[in-house]
């Protein structure tokens, strides 16, 4: 009996001893600092973004298919039946929850990087505004970052101005995916929705709008500055028809997120981009960021490069019910100018060398 009473103390002091040396081990770990953690929610906050835009819509239209044939079968087609009742709505002003625009995560997201807006001149809320915003890039993150999100300070800058922002109008017929976009002001980028907000909302509407699209994208990489927008003047004439300025932005550091694979003009990958372009109404691109786990492996993050969009002055223009062609040629190079002395006045403040140039294609 003593024996087994001894065995059992000399456990009980043994269990004690390794409890005793974990604890030490486990006090002995660094704790994260506080800077460790701000960057862990700032990657979060970033991945959350990236799979919302390029995966929320495709993976809820496969769940949606798939409940079908479950016993929750129901649960889709009221879904359904809702989407065809509020179809329109994307196109006559939204559902713009205020709330989800000043959601934490944004600050975080907004720090990652950072991202950065400043103000050049003053924009009045007797008008309404039509933005450029440039360059396209891959994911357009000074675009939405500044005009989506609150985290800017956007409507602390330019009082009494709501800021929207455009998008592909497919985005809207993936369901969830478009009540997401919705709540955060984004619109399809049609005639429609955009006269609808410069014509239904009063003033001190901002819509921006990221003109050279997907064509742009293809061209998006570090170290070269080109847009498209030679000959796109559809955003001119709704500016004309709506009396609404034309305002000049642009995201330095936004071609410096991703590194992509440019196939030369005229090589069949090329060719294949652009049919797909016409077809989907985006080119798909071959880029890459950086990792999960290490900026130093590759992945599907952007990298942390800080992005600064500057908002230039606006572009007095008058109301036109039906524009002329040289009417809007001669508003269209009114803003081309404007960009131009945006680019050049602020390039060597943000990251590019006086002989970097702005190529307009």
């Amino acid at each position: 009996m003593k024996t087994i009473i001894a065995a059992c103390s000399q456990n009980l002091s043994g269990s004690r001893a390794s409890i005793q040396t974990a604890l030490r081990t486990l006090l002995a770990v660094p704790w994260p600092s506080q800077r460790d953690i701000g960057s862990a929610l700032q990657l979060l906050a970033v991945l959350q973004w990236v799979l919302s835009f390029l995966l929320l819509g495709t993976v809820s239209l496969l769940l949606l298919i798939y409940l079908l044939f479950t016993s929750l079968w129901l649960i889709p087609v009221l879904y359904l039946a809702w989407i065809i009742f509020d179809w329109d709505t994307p196109e006559k002003g939204g559902r713009r929850l205020p709330c989800l625009r000043r959601w934490t995560v944004w600050k975080h997201f907004r720090d990652y990087f950072p991202v950065k807006l400043v103000k050049t001149h003053d924009l009045s809320p007797r008008h309404n505004y039509i933005i450029g915003s440039h360059p396209h890039g891959i994911l357009c993150v000074g675009a939405f970052c500044n005009f989506i999100t609150g985290s800017t300070g956007f409507e602390e800058l330019f009082p009494g101005i709501r800021s929207f922002l455009t998008t592909l109008a497919g985005n809207f017929r993936l369901p969830v995916f478009r009540e997401y976009l919705m709540s955060g002001g984004l619109f399809p980028v049609t005639r429609r929705a955009i006269g609808y907000l410069l014509s239904q909302k009063g003033t001190g509407n901002a819509v921006a709008i990221v003109i050279g699209g997907a064509a742009e994208s293809l061209s998006c990489r570090p170290g070269v500055t080109t847009l498209i927008l030679k000959n796109r003047k559809g955003f001119v004439r709704m500016a004309l028809r709506h009396g609404a300025f034309l305002v000049p932005s642009f995201s330095f550091g936004e071609n410096d997120l991703f590194r992509q694979v440019v196939f030369e003009e005229g090589s069949w990958m090329r060719s294949i981009q652009r049919r797909f372009q016409k077809m989907i109404g985006f080119a798909p691109c071959l880029f890459y960021g950086r990792g999960l786990t290490s900026c130093r492996s590759r992945g599907f993050l952007p990298y942390a490069r800080p992005i600064t969009t500057v908002v230039g002055e606006p572009v007095a223009v008058p109301k036109v019910e039906n524009p002329s062609r040289e009417l809007v040629d001669r508003y269209h190079e009114l803003y081309i100018r404007a960009l131009l002395k945006l680019f050049n006045e602020n390039k060597t403040k943000y990251g590019l060398s006086e002989s970097d140039e702005l190529h307009v294609l």
